[in-house]
């Protein structure tokens, strides 16, 4: 679980609550700094959700990786709007919580989307998850594992 979001509860799509630490146990864990507003956002959820996808058919469940929205729209209505576009397993730290705006600065986010991949302590792998997804593809993932020293259940 990544300790950074330890006793926090997440929103799934669907609107459900659930605990970070169970959500997150040995997954390595992605922080997407994004906006449905945000043109640069809407090009690349697309090409995120593809990669997820192909993650979770490669893996045994549960998968791997755990998508989190830390959502930089200006409204809490423009964060269920984009909340409901994105795959169902996907969370999302809630608008109105402030540590939205606390990750933005320890990770220095001056613009988004953003893709910040974490190990289980909190520490970065990478705060390029965007650019490796568009040159590696799938193949980045394997690398993100590996600094994650996360039990591996992928296959591919």
């Amino acid at each position: 679980m990544v300790d950074v979001l330890g006793g926090r509860r997440l929103l799934t799509p669907g609107g459900a609550w659930v605990e970070a630490e169970a959500a997150l146990q040995n997954k390595v864990v992605a922080l997407y700094f994004a906006a449905v507003g945000c043109a640069l956002s809407r090009d690349f959820t697309p090409l995120l959700c593809d990669f997820y996808a192909d993650l979770v058919e490669q893996a045994r469940r549960p998968a791997p990786l755990a998508v989190v929205l830390v959502s930089t729209d200006g409204s809490a209505q423009e964060m269920h709007d984009f909340l409901r576009l994105l795959p169902g397993s996907w969370l999302a730290l809630p608008f109105h919580d402030p540590y939205r705006h606390e990750l933005r600065t320890r990770y220095r986010i001056t613009a988004t989307p953003k893709l910040v991949i974490l190990k289980p302590s909190g520490e970065v792998i990478t705060d390029r998850g965007r650019k490796q997804i568009r040159e590696r593809g799938r193949a980045c993932f394997q690398s993100w594992v590996e600094a994650a020293d996360v039990f591996q259940n992928f296959s591919g």
